[in-house]
């Protein structure tokens, strides 16, 4: 018997694909089946998804998947919509269409377009590996301003790709879409609560990703997610949500990182560290800076010390002996506030117990399918994307038994 934990973690998208080492977009899809559940069915367009992940006679989705043309898998998925409506179904399963940044900006977004004129309900991911991969590492329309491609190749005439990337979830807000975002591997939490509220909301739905290419792109296979959490803190692609046409969220950058620090990990813009690159390189820390002041990024005005709130303080500190009237809780006692069947939810972290119960990012005793209340969660939190402030705006109600 499966327990409902093991079906809630299982890999809806299987190992033994052939996707590269350190391929994002791999990662991606696992983080959107993962997010999405069971209750779908996929479309993809031709590209490196779709070979990668299909090798006949095996096949790494374990969900419905239609492998469609180059430029239809919105069509493809729009007549799946169809069906589902008319033999009323359409309230059970969802419908995710798929495809790569040429497969979606540039050969599919004819077919694109009329699926959101048309107001299909489904939810249109790109996955933003910012060229041709499959066919060879050309130019696409997301390409961005200065890399090196087989169809933009940088040398003694060119400084690479001549035009800025398309701004393609904006294009998506100009057909009326009730929900648009962008996101990145870099951040798996931040990518499985869009998809979770995408589908979550009826109509037409675009969902941004920034997935990165280590063969096409030229850099080491280890850098995938130091690139992909660079992107975003250097303001070159920031993580933004829109509903009904108002942006309702812009991840905040702590403290900005110079496009350099972001660019010199790629082979694809090596040129630009050779002379003259400087002006380039100018060129790409300007789109960085636009970004960052048209949706006002910055968490803090430059130079202005972030002020630290008395809870970072404190777990920042070793854990203090327990004062009068504070509880000391066991590791037994500890599980016990696991919040299932009517308890509360308690974590520990850095010698602290939190009351979680009734925090928004918990839900049955556990956050995101990887952390579960009544444990102490040190090392996990120390291993994740979190920082010390992370349990700031819920409640200490004890310490943890040395």
């Amino acid at each position: 018997m499966v327990s409902k934990t093991t079906e809630d973690l299982s890999h809806l998208f299987a190992s033994g694909h052939s996707a590269c080492a350190g391929c994002g977009q791999s990662l991606a899809v696992r983080l959107v089946l993962r997010a999405a559940g069971r209750n779908i069915i996929t479309t993809n367009s031709t590209g490196c998804l779709e070979v990668f992940s299909s090798n006949y006679p095996r096949s790494a989705w374990q969900v419905p998947w239609i492998h469609s043309l180059f430029e239809n898998s919105a069509s493809v998925a729009a007549g799946v919509e169809a069906a589902l409506r008319a033999t009323g179904r359409i309230d059970q399963i969802r419908v995710i269409g798929q495809g790569g940044d040429g497969g979606t900006a540039d050969i599919g977004f004819g077919a694109l377009s009329g699926m959101w004129e048309r107001g299909h309900d489904i939810l249109f991911i790109c996955y933003d590996n910012e060229n041709y991969a499959n066919t060879g590492v050309q130019r696409s329309g997301l390409t961005p301003y200065g890399s090196s491609t087989t169809t933009s190749p940088a040398g003694k005439v060119s400084w690479g790709n001549p035009r800025p990337k398309k701004n393609l979830p904006e294009i998506a807000l100009a057909h009326g879409l009730p929900y648009v975002a962008t996101t990145s591997v870099g951040y798996p939490f931040d990518l499985d609560k869009k998809v979770k509220k995408a589908l979550s909301i009826r109509g037409p739905k675009y969902l941004q990703i920034f997935a990165n290419c280590p063969l096409g792109w030229r850099h080491d296979t280890a850098f995938t997610i130091s690139i992909s959490k660079l992107v975003v803190e250097t303001g070159l692609y920031p993580l933004l949500e829109w509903e009904n046409g108002q942006l309702i969220s812009a991840r905040k950058i702590g403290k900005k990182k110079p496009v350099d620090e972001y660019l010199r990990l790629q082979g694809r813009f090596s040129h630009l560290f050779g002379p003259g690159g400087d002006k380039e390189i100018a060129k790409i820390q300007a789109i960085a800076d636009a970004n960052i002041e048209k949706y006002k990024l910055m968490s803090k005005p430059a130079g202005e010390e972030k002020p630290v709130t008395e809870a970072a303080k404190a777990l920042s500190q070793p854990p203090a002996p327990p004062k009068p009237g504070v509880r000391t809780f066991t590791l037994s006692e500890l599980a016990t506030y696991n919040g299932r069947n009517g308890q509360p939810a308690y974590v520990a972290y850095k010698g602290k117990v939190y009351d979680v119960t009734s925090s928004s990012l918990w839900e049955d005793g556990e956050h995101q399918l990887e952390h579960k209340a009544g444990r102490d969660l040190t090392e996990d939190m120390n291993n994740a994307p979190h920082s010390d402030d992370t349990l700031d705006r819920v409640a200490m109600v004890g310490v943890l038994a040395g």
